[in-house]
């Protein structure tokens, strides 16, 4: 009889890619944090973020992000089947992939000036000529990505969860050492110190561009290869298979619908150059924080979760399918709520520890202020997004989240261009919050007609009770964050790390006593995690007593 019960392997799945959230987050606000100091907001800064615009859009065309959800299912069925042919099946999509990527960057490339000009029309002509070439450095980057996201999806069919936890810390570990270490290096400004008007022997930003393809190439291809040959991978030329006709129909709406989701940080990159100099940075650097407690809280109880709720419809499990998709639906939105809130009271002095310094002066901290706030409020429907698109794509359907995520992408734009932008970066900011809870309140309402309501039993008033106790801690924890920093006479970094732990402390002498009266069960997902681990090791001590034992008496 195993040791670990589903639940409790999904668990340590979700433990293990908890703490990559974790320390990749960390790594990512390091890696923002070095970027602010040097370069501020604007200028240099604007034009890095900017240059992310058309990779990333290549990737969604690809359906990079969404490999290991279009293959796995099909994947596991092949290995169940036919292993000689599932290998021939995977290598068939990874050449493809392989090809499609290299086609698209060596285009991306060549008309790098023209697509620079499409996607940030606000940026004046020397501007665009640097961004170009900021392009050229990073385009690379996706074949790595691309192809490497194929190696990663056969790491989760096999549930080997700690390579694809660790490439998003290598990822961001090259770039904050590429961004740091090439200026030092002889010949690098010969080499790198063009494309633009800071003169031949000024890198600026170029370091930062280098450390993307770089930290793909050995964080997303290299390991992931490494792991995957060492698993037994059989890589054939094969480019055509009966599955890959199956394989494009279901990655095909992934492809072509570019949802509000998938295009928000987009969206913040394109129309932010056309509300001013810095407004790309400063509403890059707000994203940066609002996204942490959803990276944290979402991604690993969403990514662990897929592989769980894709075996349980192929055994035909379909009441466990919906208790699990509830589970993690309600530990997501239970504890997203209470952390998003301690945010938004603290974002004052998380913006002061994290960027101000430097270039990024206490204007620029104040200015990020109201734009972090804003994308902190929709962080529970992220959440409720990235554990229920999930759901849809355990049942093979692609196609809804993609029509009507497309919807509501084409309603946006002309709200962007002619109601935000006129109206600054707070508009562009509060519009991208609007788009993605519209887009999943549609979603949660066309689950709800196709299969119940029975992964949301009590997820309502479960939000409802983590409010209750959340807000009034919350409203504490601001006042006494601002209070902190307006009164302590400390440095400004002191003043924000001590104003960040009374708030925190606040927050906990308020909404702990309230949780235990109003939610209990906030306690109990909090504890939780702590308590399966410690049984655990209480389970596998126990299991080597008896080995111990039965020795002796052999």
């Amino acid at each position: 009889m195993p040791l670990l019960t589903a639940r409790q392997r999904m668990g340590a799945a979700a433990l293990i890619l908890a703490a990559s959230a974790v320390l990749s987050r960390l790594m990512g606000l390091v890696r923002d944090k070095v970027i602010s100091w040097q370069f501020g907001a604007g200028g240099e800064a604007d034009l890095y973020f900017a240059a992310f615009v058309v990779p990333d859009i290549i990737n969604y065309l690809l359906a990079g992000g969404f490999m290991s959800i279009t293959i796995i299912p099909l994947l596991a069925a092949r290995f169940r089947e036919d292993e000689a042919d599932a290998w021939r099946f995977f290598s068939c999509v990874f050449f493809w992939m392989l090809v499609s990527s290299l086609a698209l960057t060596v285009a991306g490339m060549i008309w790098a000036e023209q697509l620079a000009r499409l996607t940030a029309p606000g940026f004046s002509p020397q501007a665009i000529t640097r961004l170009a070439f900021f392009m050229r450095i990073i385009l690379p980057a996706q074949v790595f990505f691309l192809a490497g996201a194929c190696f990663t999806a056969l790491l989760l069919l096999r549930r080997q969860f700690s390579v694809p936890a660790l490439t998003p810390l290598i990822y961001n570990g090259a770039i904050i050492a590429m961004g740091l270490l090439l200026p030092l290096t002889p010949g690098a400004g010969a080499l790198f110190g063009k494309g633009g008007h800071l003169g031949p022997d000024h890198l600026g930003m170029t370091g930062y561009c280098v450390g993307v393809t770089l930290g793909a190439g050995l964080g997303a291809f290299l390991l992931p290869l490494r792991a995957a040959a060492a698993g037994g991978l059989r890589l054939s030329f094969v480019w055509r298979h009966p599955l890959l006709f199956r394989f494009l129909l279901i990655a095909l709406p992934l492809m072509l619908g570019q949802t509000v989701v998938m295009l928000d940080e987009q969206f913040l990159r394109v129309f932010g150059s056309l509300v001013g100099d810095g407004a790309v940075s400063l509403l890059n650097y707000g994203r940066r924080i609002a996204q942490v407690p959803v990276g944290l809280v979402g991604q690993a109880a969403a990514v662990a979760s897929y592989p769980f709720l894709v075996r349980l419809l192929a055994d035909g499990e379909n009441e466990r399918f919906a208790a699990t998709l509830r589970t993690a639906l309600a530990a997501s939105v239970g504890l997203i709520i209470p952390c998003a809130l301690l945010m938004m009271a603290a974002a004052w002095p998380i913006l002061g520890i994290i960027f101000q310094g430097g270039r990024f002066g206490p204007e620029e901290t104040l200015a990020a202020l109201p734009l972090t706030r804003l994308m902190l409020a929709p962080a529970p429907f992220w959440i409720v997004y990235m554990v229920l698109v999930r759901a849809y794509y355990a049942h093979g359907d692609t196609l809804t989240p993609a029509l009507t995520g497309t919807a509501v992408t084409l309603a946006c734009i002309p709200l962007y261009y002619f109601l935000a932008v006129p109206q600054g970066a707070w508009a562009v900011a509060a519009l991208s919050g609007l788009g993605v809870s519209a887009y999943v309140a549609w979603l949660i309402g066309i689950w709800a007609r196709r299969h119940g309501t029975a992964a949301f039993a009590g997820l309502a008033p479960l939000a409802g009770r983590c409010l209750a106790c959340s807000v009034p801690a919350a409203g504490i924890a601001w006042l006494v964050a601002d209070a902190t920093l307006a009164r302590l006479p400390l440095p400004p970094f002191f003043a924000a790390c001590a104003a960040l732990a009374a708030s925190g402390a606040a927050f906990a002498l308020v909404g702990v006593p309230l949780a235990r009266m109003v939610a209990p069960e906030l306690i109990e997902m909090a504890a939780r995690p702590l308590r399966e681990r410690l049984a655990r090791k209480k389970a596998r001590d126990a299991t080597g007593a008896d080995a111990c034992q039965n020795g002796k008496d052999a």
